[in-house]
């Protein structure tokens, strides 16, 4: 089915819907878009920040210490 049937579809429902029903199925509507967009924001994002090299120098971290620094070893 596409988009637009789907929205003729939907449509003729709300028509025979007495107000506050129709008014549900807006607020419904708007809810899911609210959504959607916000979503579609955090995606956006995430692309940003795997792709922006603001982190790059996390993956370079050289070690500062080794087992030789180690006044007391655990063996728990």
């Amino acid at each position: 089915m596409t988009k637009q049937a789907i929205i003729e579809r939907t449509i003729e429902a709300i028509n025979q819907l007495p107000v506050d029903k129709a008014e549900e199925i807006s607020d419904f509507a708007d809810s899911l878009r609210k959504r959607h967009e916000e979503q579609q924001l955090t995606e956006g994002i995430q692309t940003l920040i795997e792709n922006g090299g603001a982190f790059e120098f996390l993956q370079d971290d050289e070690d500062i210490y080794s087992v030789a620094d180690l006044k007391e070893v655990y063996n728990g």
